[in-house]
């Protein structure tokens, strides 16, 4: 039996069966901008190109809401989340939440 939890974005495993649902795993985290960031993110925008401070925010608030999600799983006793899926919604101005979830599943 495998100890490594699989985490997929399918409805299915191939070579697994689905034996039990156990609910909704999810994780998230609360991000805000700062005043740095926003100033070299500032410039950027009147020169065009990847605005790298940002992408690297969501990268790890992304990390973050992933290692969540598992952490959730995990106490669900879950073999794996399969139909894993990302949201982002601001919060406020300055401040985005982002979100993993995905259904905690035991396989046979």
């Amino acid at each position: 039996m495998m100890n490594e939890l699989i985490v997929t974005t399918t409805d299915f495993i191939p070579g697994r069966e689905v034996i039990e649902i156990l609910g909704i795993a999810r994780g998230s985290t609360v991000r805000a901008r700062n005043v740095g960031r926003d100033i070299i993110a500032g410039l950027k925008t009147l020169i065009g190109g990847e605005i790298s401070e940002y992408t690297k925010l969501q990268a790890n608030s992304r990390d973050q809401a992933f290692q969540r999600m598992i952490k959730d799983a995990k106490v669900l006793k879950a073999d794996a989340i399969i139909n894993v899926r990302f949201n982002t919604s601001m919060i406020m101005a300055g401040a985005s939440e982002v979100m993993a979830y995905g259904t905690a599943v035991k396989l046979k």
